[in-house]
């Protein structure tokens, strides 16, 4: 499918319900037929599309496709002169991949990049990121930092910090944060993290922050292997525009990068504390050389996680740890 037709026909989609195969063939400039096979594709990224007889093709839910210049008007001037302009893809590989291979070139202190769809989206341990086409917010933004890498400790933990600062915003409640690095509602999982640094260990070093947020996933869901949730179940008919949300989340996350690159982690120890759903809770940990288990005990100064064990006090901070419930159940 080619990606120009399919956006044509997706856009006339999204701005009239219904529209015949006619009228996607004309502003498609494609036959009839190739209509049907790109509403077949578009159907297997993700989008519910409804066919009606006699009426034509509709949208089951209504989609806002990511727009540059839409995202930008939502910021504040001073931070658009700071982005020097926001990258916005139909399909890329990964929004993390795309900032990464521009780090050593681009001397802004700030980048962004979005897509409507991502081929090899990454999640935490070398999971791939499940999001349909329009369904979701796949976005990035990298951050130059003078420090250490060392210095950067923490840093998960407060960009989840500034991503419930922009849910926020839209009056959704109850979001908090589960160790090291996703946002929760319940105990189901809204939005992840994945931060990957490059540059000097010493500094200066280059933090690229990707956040993938659900909106609405619909039966895409049924290939995440772990308790989920959305923005639409969530939010119903008040669910925020996507430009405006990822506008939001830019800003919050730029906001709090600076704030960390002043004063680290200690800046968001307290707000982190407020939004920890772990503490209090027993749990064990996976992945490390021996059994680990205990009631978490919040986070340290530098994010790491804190645990009351049998024999006193133990404290994780590799990222690649899962935590579980003792139970079994994801905390």
């Amino acid at each position: 499918m080619s990606g120009d037709a399919a956006q044509r026909l997706l856009r006339a989609l999204c701005a009239q319900s219904p529209c015949s195969g006619s009228e996607l063939a004309a502003r498609a400039g494609v036959t009839r037929a190739a209509v049907w096979k790109q509403i077949e594709a578009l159907r297997t990224e993700g989008v519910a599309i409804e066919a009606q007889a006699g009426r034509g093709y509709r949208l089951a839910a209504p989609i806002e496709l990511l727009d540059a210049r839409a995202i930008a008007a939502h910021l504040s001037p001073v931070l658009r002169r700071r982005f020097g302009g926001i990258e916005v893809h139909w399909r890329i590989d990964s929004t993390n991949s795309a900032l990464l291979r521009t780090a050593a070139g681009d001397e802004r202190v700030l980048a962004a990049c979005l897509a409507e769809r991502q081929t090899h989206g990454r999640g935490r341990r070398g999971r791939g990121w499940h999001m349909p086409l329009g369904g979701g917010i796949a976005l990035s933004l990298r951050r130059r930092f003078d420090g250490s890498m060392a210095a950067l400790a923490g840093l998960s933990l407060a960009i989840g910090v500034a991503v419930v600062r922009a849910l926020a915003k839209h009056e959704l409640a109850g979001v908090g944060l589960k160790w090291p690095n996703d946002v929760v509602v319940d105990g189901r999982k809204l939005a992840g993290i994945l931060i990957e640094l490059t540059g000097e260990a010493h500094g200066p070093c280059v933090a690229v922050i990707g956040i993938g947020l659900n909106l609405r996933l619909g039966v895409a869901g049924q290939a995440i292997d772990q308790p989920w949730t959305d923005l639409a179940t969530l939010a119903g008919t008040a669910m925020p525009g996507r430009n405006v949300l990822a506008a939001d989340l830019l800003a919050e996350i730029a906001a709090a990068t600076d704030v960390f690159a002043l004063h680290g982690f200690a800046a968001f120890v307290d707000d982190y504390a407020r939004l920890d759903v772990l503490a209090g809770r027993s749990l064990r940990m996976l992945g490390t050389p021996t059994l680990v288990q205990g009631i978490g005990r919040g986070v340290d100064a530098q994010g790491r996680l804190r645990l009351a064990c049998a024999h006193g006090e133990c404290v994780v901070d590799s990222g690649e740890v899962s935590v579980r419930t003792i139970d079994g159940t994801v905390a």
